[in-house]
């Protein structure tokens, strides 16, 4: 029997788990997204915001996600389908740009039209699209020379436009009035002579990374900076006027959550968009709370970053960011949904889903030494903190030398598939962990059909993958190694699944992919 005076006791601590629980898990929490989503840049257009971030050598490029509360996002468009039309961006001559492309955009709204600029250190080239409707485009692409790193976008008051660029030096230049280039008879000037100042003398990396704000008649500056033996911090700098003279502080220094801006709520409460380095899964977006004390924005909590935020309650990053696909497509509508993006250029004649209905069907062009030099190889990021990917293969047309499957890609690459050497097909788990292709296991394969799996652990930075094979798409057995996964400086990017088939001797063989499922379970 409970006791009277026990339910007295606990009865009012009862009621206050009963009432706050539900209130606790209607708050969002950190990271807002868990998954490769770098160099945010973010606007808000009445009660809708906008982001845009960088996925590099990836194409379409650029994307574009939408959200109503900051924390739940959906891709919607892409700026560009290629960047570019050059070998390192379309994989020929044997040649690629893993770790560049394109990076770091700057998303802006200006009297009714939507403004998205990045820059190439591929091309050497600054880009800037422009669009009156941005979940549908179609988008006008300027470009020019030189290459503005890390520019911000702004347009000020005076009508003008602006770039703000550099790395440490922080520059300012005027643009055109049709933003074509910089204004010919003008000259990008000094603006701020050592931005990294404000993080201390000892520095790592130089303050870069900047985006442009102005709230109240003042000027905010964001930048990054990564002081020697410290963590990635964030830097604020404002003035009164665009040219200066600036004063700077640092803004943030805690768990590494840095680089972005401000936005605010349509109810004027005030946020900083951050990413945070988090091991093999990438760069991952975080929203940290903003107050304002004698016209400086105070980022955090006691100057740290929360883990859960007065904000609507993160919802699945399915399929808004990630998504199944069961490659079924009408006739009429052969389209890739907006979560795929290709490694590099594709060529558009090497892959079709009409050729045999509700199947991606990828055809070998040309003959490749290497996954990385692999064309066509159609891909969308892993999600934390713990995801799967599964698919359906046919190999029946599969020529001897192709090699086909379902990738883990960046430098330290895993993938389990089927290899085809002297005419007989087999399993293989090939592991690349030392970034040359390893086979680290190989089942004989009677039957035309294979089912493919690999399971991604992001929890605690433990990034680890696993492979698994079935030939039912019912009994499972893991084969080969365990991938120790590891986010490198040459690729750049989160892992990433990727679909591909390549050939090392006879061109013109193809395979046919049934479904790929996602979800973010092991």
């Amino acid at each position: 029997m409970v006791s009277k005076n026990l339910i007295k006791r606990t009865l009012p601590y009862l009621l206050w788990f009963m009432v706050t629980l539900p209130a606790y898990a209607q708050q969002a929490t950190n990271p807002t997204v868990y998954a490769d989503v770098p160099d945010l840049s973010i606007i808000r257009v009445g009660d809708t915001y906008y982001m845009s971030s960088t996925t590099m050598h990836m194409s379409p490029g650029l994307p574009i996600m939408k959200s109503k509360d900051m924390v739940n996002w959906q891709i919607v468009n892409y700026a560009y389908n290629t960047l570019d039309d050059v070998d390192e961006l379309n994989l020929t001559n044997g040649k690629s740009t893993y770790g560049r492309g394109s990076w770091a955009s700057s998303l802006r709204y200006h009297n009714g039209t939507f403004y998205v600029s990045t820059f190439s250190g591929t091309t050497g080239k600054t880009y800037i699209y422009s669009t009156k409707d941005v979940e549908r485009g179609p988008w006008k692409a300027i470009s020019f020379k030189p290459s503005l790193h890390d520019h911000s976008l702004f347009f000020d008051d005076d009508g003008k436009a602006y770039m703000i660029f550099g790395s440490g030096k922080i520059m300012l230049a005027e643009l055109n009035n049709d933003l074509s280039g910089i204004k010919p008879d003008t000259k990008p000037q000094v603006i701020i002579e050592n931005a990294s100042a404000a993080a201390g003398p000892n520095i790592g990396l130089p303050a870069e990374g900047s985006q442009m704000f102005k709230v109240n008649g003042k000027y905010y500056l964001f930048n990054i900076s990564w002081p020697k033996g410290g963590m990635r911090t964030v830097l604020i700098h404002r003035a009164d006027k665009l040219t200066g003279p600036y004063e700077g502080r640092i803004g943030l220094q805690d768990k590494g959550v840095a680089q972005g801006g401000l936005i605010n709520t349509p109810k004027g409460n005030w946020y900083a968009y951050l990413f945070r380095d988090f091991g093999s899964v990438g760069r991952i977006p975080y929203l940290v709370p903003v107050k304002w004390e004698d016209s400086w924005p105070i980022i955090g909590v006691d100057h740290h970053v929360p883990d859960a935020l007065d904000l609507p309650a993160n919802k699945s990053l399915i399929p808004g960011i990630v998504a199944s696909d069961e490659f079924n497509r009408k006739k009429n509508d052969p389209k890739l949904p907006l979560i795929w993006q290709w490694n590099h250029n594709p060529d558009n004649a090497l892959w079709s889903l009409t050729a045999r209905p509700g199947f991606l069907r990828l055809t070998t062009g040309r003959l490749d030494t290497s996954i990385f030099l692999a064309r066509n190889t159609l891909t969308q990021r892993t999600i934390g903190p713990e995801c799967t990917g599964v698919t359906s293969i046919d190999v029946t047309h599969m020529n001897d030398g192709d090699c086909a499957g379902l990738l883990l890609l960046q430098r330290k690459f895993g993938w389990i598939g089927v290899k085809v050497s002297n005419g007989v097909k087999s399993i293989v788990m090939v592991d690349g962990q030392t970034g040359f292709a390893v086979e680290a296991a190989r089942v004989p394969l009677q039957q035309q059909t294979v089912y493919l799996k690999t399971s991604c652990d992001f929890k605690n930075k433990t990034d680890k993958a696993t492979f698994f094979f079935s030939l039912d798409g019912h009994k499972w057995d893991q084969i080969g190694s365990t991938l120790q996964m590891a986010y490198t400086i040459p690729h750049f990017m989160g892992y990433r699944f990727g679909l591909f088939n390549y050939s090392t001797k006879a061109s013109g063989g193809y395979v046919d992919f049934d479904f790929f499922h996602m979800s973010n379970k092991l």
